[in-house]
């Protein structure tokens, strides 16, 4: 049978088809959109995606993402910040949700996803070690669980709640209020509806 479409047409739907959340048809138009564009435009959505590997790193302390130049995130080395508060997420792009409703002045700790053993992550995947480190070394206060209203981030939730306690690490544990919806992630939710959840945290001790 005939090609329908160029080669390197057909790569390029291919390719963006590849990305979380679009589909086939959906990939069609963003390929025929870059097509028609001028090429400036395709240039410097070349150079940006080229440079996302080279130019952003994950800070050696929260696990947040940050400029290559820079040495930690820049909302840990914040004198502003209370460090013995962290809200504790499962991916970078939480932290900037979170940051958006204003009503935040702690640190975070990333933890890099949550646990789903159908996905294969485990515990042992994430950067729990690393934030029991922190706690000890800030003297850390409260974390507040910040993790999906999903099955996983329950999951995660739950046994991060139990390996503290179980390491009898003595600090208030609160997990984030109601008001974000069962499976929505947290970097869709509003800013209304996050900012109700961090006031109306509730603790797990």
């Amino acid at each position: 049978m005939a090609r329908l479409l160029p080669s390197a047409l057909e790569k390029l739907i291919d390719e963006l088809g590849r990305l979380p959340g679009v589909g086939s048809r959906t990939a069609e138009r963003y390929a025929y959109y870059l097509l028609r564009s001028d090429q400036r435009i395709n240039d410097s959505l070349s150079h940006a995606i080229h440079d996302i590997h080279h130019q952003v790193k994950t800070c050696p302390v929260t696990f947040a993402l940050i400029d290559a130049d820079q040495e930690i995130s820049p909302l840990y080395a914040d004198s502003d910040r209370d460090k013995t508060l962290i809200a504790v997420v499962e991916e970078p792009l939480d932290i900037v949700a979170i940051e958006r409703t204003g009503q935040y002045k702690g640190t975070y700790h990333v933890l890099g996803g949550a646990i789903s053993p159908i996905d294969g992550v485990g515990p042992e995947q994430l950067h729990i070690p690393e934030l029991v480190q922190r706690i000890q070394a800030d003297g850390v206060t409260e974390i507040i669980i910040a993790t999906n209203a999903s099955v996983e981030g329950e999951s995660t939730a739950l046994f991060l709640q139990k390996y503290l306690k179980d390491a009898d690490i003595d600090i208030i544990m609160s997990r984030l209020a109601r008001g974000i919806p069962v499976g929505v992630d947290l970097e869709y939710a509003d800013q209304i509806t996050l900012s109700h959840a961090l006031e109306g945290r509730r603790s797990l001790n």
